[in-house]
């Protein structure tokens, strides 16, 4: 019977749960993120001076900060060494974007400190990329034609995409550490607002969490398919 066609408990079993927690995650970041973004800070630094004071406090040098269309759209670029905070965060005195700001920094900083799990991370993209480029297609084939090797193919190459996404949490947390300390020791936001910009970036970090736990928990639907395949069908090659 062709994979299409086959009725897969595993999709309401494993992924919908994921999927369920992947949203809540994503709704979890939107609405904290709105919520601060309408609590002012008392001493009135920008995202972007926060920014700066990041890049200030750990003697990191030579980082443009620039705007950027879109919203939620903040990233560092290691190519351009460039940090683009998004319209509303480059301008804004909010909790919020002093936080996702600081954030952004910290990613800047990172590399100007050639922090380990960074470098890691900017090394496997590539192939990261290809396999989540690639792997579904496989897998998917694989299971059509019981061909264990294209189906082993795939499941290597969706594994190296999982661990692309295992090896951000630490980068990610990192990050968001180093912009708590300096909105602190710099007294950019006071106690209060500090701990605002912590559920914001907290909030962002579940994100993360989420994505990698529903790519793993396809994974091992993929797996638990494709063995309960062979059983039925002889194991075919």
């Amino acid at each position: 019977m062709p994979f299409f066609y086959y009725f897969d408990p595993y999709y309401w079993i494993i992924l919908v749960p994921a999927m369920l927690i992947a949203l809540i995650a994503q709704i979890q970041v939107s609405s904290t993120f709105n919520r601060y973004s309408r609590v002012q800070s008392s001493r009135g630094f920008t995202g972007a001076q926060a920014a700066e004071a990041v890049l200030r406090a750990h003697g990191v040098t030579g980082v443009t900060i620039e705007r950027v269309g879109g919203n939620l759209t903040d990233h560092y670029d290691p190519r351009t060494n460039v940090i683009r905070l998004s319209q509303g965060v480059y301008d804004s005195p909010s909790v919020a974007a002093l936080g996702v700001a600081a954030h952004e920094a910290g990613h800047a900083v990172q590399y100007a400190e050639h922090y380990g799990p960074i470098k890691l991370r900017t090394a496997v993209i590539p192939l990261c990329n290809i396999g989540s480029q690639l792997s579904i297609l496989l897998i998917i084939i694989g299971l059509i034609l019981y061909s264990g090797p294209l189906f082993g193919v795939g499941v290597i190459l969706f594994a190296v995409a999982v661990f692309g996404q295992l090896i951000t949490l630490p980068v990610e947390f990192n990050a968001s550490r180093r912009a708590v300390e300096t909105l602190e020791s710099a007294r950019l936001l006071d106690g209060g607002e500090l701990a605002g910009a912590k559920k914001v970036l907290r909030a962002a970090a579940m994100t993360y969490v989420a994505a990698l736990l529903m790519s793993a928990l396809q994974l091992l639907r993929f797996v638990l398919i494709f063995l309960g395949r062979n059983n039925r069908g002889g194991g075919r090659d």
